[in-house]
């Protein structure tokens, strides 16, 4: 399934995408798309009702994020091969691990705003995935199971802050809008291969990541095992899983976002999003 929360600000329902790209409204029987959706149960549940029976949603909606009531935000870093290079860091031997606040949650249109005294504002494409049940010391080959699905993230971040400010990387990935994430949930049935998907980010129309999920040091089902020995992953907590070479911090010379820039991320299979950089508040 693909599943969307569409609508207005404050007034989204959740529904479906059916197989000709059609939203349905899934409102009849669930009110929200939260933690408590994400369980296989109720996944299967879901899956269970006939398309046909629900409604269209006609024209075009806006589409929220995927899902509400986010408990956490975890990240991974330097964990595609290429990223690390271009970075100039060795290739991490675990798991590079960071917290994003949860208020830098955004929906997969809104703006990017720029932090006050941020000069080195970038962005990074990422596979996220969705966590569908209580996960602590999972074992590497069980660690799908706890997986609900996955969506789109981008993890913006402020460079300056994250490396020359002191302390670690929670200061340059968590400002507001450091977070958007969807528009859609794809649930993990319907993704034959996890570590075989196109990545990518444009900004003006420019392409400038292109990788492939297969280049992950550390593929889905290791990220999920490794972080369940550290920390109780729960229902619908959010796993930034790195990103792909070609970042504004990576090139020569630097090419860091400024207000008006567009910046196009999508991952082929489940979806795109789109924000515009907007100047500090």
């Amino acid at each position: 399934m693909t599943l969307v929360r569409f609508g207005e600000p404050g007034a989204e329902k959740p529904g479906l995408v059916d197989g000709q790209g059609q939203i349905r409204d899934l409102s009849a029987h669930i009110s929200e798309l939260t933690p408590a959706q994400l369980t296989d149960e109720s996944l299967q549940r879901l899956a269970a009702i006939s398309v046909d029976s629900l409604p269209i949603v006609s024209g075009s909606p806006r589409l929220a994020a995927p899902m509400t009531g986010v408990g956490k935000i975890v990240a991974i870093g330097f964990n595609y091969v290429d990223h690390a290079a271009e970075m100039a860091v060795d290739l991490p031997e675990e798991p590079l691990v960071f917290m994003k606040a949860v208020t830098a949650l955004s929906n997969p249109f809104d703006d990017i705003i720029t932090p006050r005294a941020a000069t080195k504002l970038d962005y990074e494409a990422e596979l996220v995935v969705v966590i569908g049940k209580r996960a602590q010391y999972v074992s590497l080959e069980d660690a799908l199971d706890y997986v609900a699905g996955y969506t789109t993230g981008n993890d913006v971040s402020e460079r300056a802050f994250q490396r020359e400010r002191a302390g670690q990387f929670v200061k340059g990935k968590s400002a507001d809008s450091f977070a958007p994430f969807g528009p859609y949930l794809v649930t993990r049935d319907s993704i034959d291969d996890v570590q075989n998907l196109r990545i990518w980010s444009e900004i003006n129309g420019e392409m400038r990541q292109d990788g492939n999920t297969s280049q992950m040091v550390f593929g889905v089902a290791h990220i999920v095992s490794y972080l369940s020995q550290f920390m109780t992953l729960m229902p619908g907590d959010l796993i930034y899983t790195g990103t792909p070479e070609g970042v504004g911090d990576g090139m020569t010379p630097p090419q860091y976002l400024q207000p008006g820039d567009i910046v196009r991320i999508g991952i082929d299979g489940i979806g795109e999003l789109r924000q515009t950089v907007v100047p500090a508040p």
